[in-house]
């Protein structure tokens, strides 16, 4: 089998475009929530009730059915590695936890807090996996960014916080750079 390069330019779009969708989303949810504070919240506390939640929980959904798509794009792309198919596996399954965290808001324990751990753990493990994957694979310096997003990703948490919503808003950002870069290649893919 080959890889299907029209599949991989279609799908890397939604590297471009999940970042816009969840970042977007989030802060129209902050935006409505004037009690918000960056060092004493949990961005997850933005789910819990009236258009906020909505807005948010929403936001998260979106999100997570975008990084699906591109997840399933990124597959595509490692076609015939065991290694890329890992790093794009974990991806999935980063967002179907997102998608978990927004299905299931605060008030809805344990499973909120085991679908945002899980994310919050599966996402950086997705960045390193897919790194070690585009190192191989002659993206050196996309893999190298990954390892270096990825570390700033875990680390964050190791600080202490009042609240979360930095090393929450920190690991997507991070991710965020990743997916954006890697979409926009995978745009280009194939072309001279």
């Amino acid at each position: 089998m080959s890889v299907n390069v029209e599949r991989v330019r279609r799908l890397g779009l939604f590297g471009i475009v999940t970042p816009l969708v969840g970042f977007s989303l989030i802060l129209l949810a902050i935006s409505t929530a004037p009690w918000f504070s960056w060092t004493g919240n949990a961005l997850s506390d933005l789910g819990v009730s009236g258009l906020t939640a909505t807005i948010f929980n929403g936001g998260l959904i979106a999100t997570a059915l975008c990084m699906m798509a591109f997840s399933i794009g990124v597959w595509e792309l490692t076609e015939g590695s065991t290694l890329g198919r890992a790093g794009s596996g974990a991806l999935f399954l980063a967002a179907f936890f997102l998608l978990g965290i927004g299905v299931f808001p605060e008030t809805v324990e344990p499973h909120h807090l085991i679908f945002s751990v899980a994310f919050f753990v599966a996402l950086p493990v997705s960045m390193f996996v897919l790194s070690a994957y585009m190192i191989r694979s002659g993206m050196r310096d996309l893999g190298y960014l990954s390892v270096v997003a990825g570390i700033v990703a875990a680390l964050v948490w190791a600080l202490e916080w009042d609240g979360v919503a930095i090393p929450e808003a920190v690991s997507a950002l991070m991710a965020a750079v990743m997916s954006v870069i890697l979409g926009y290649r995978m745009r280009k893919w194939g072309k001279a």
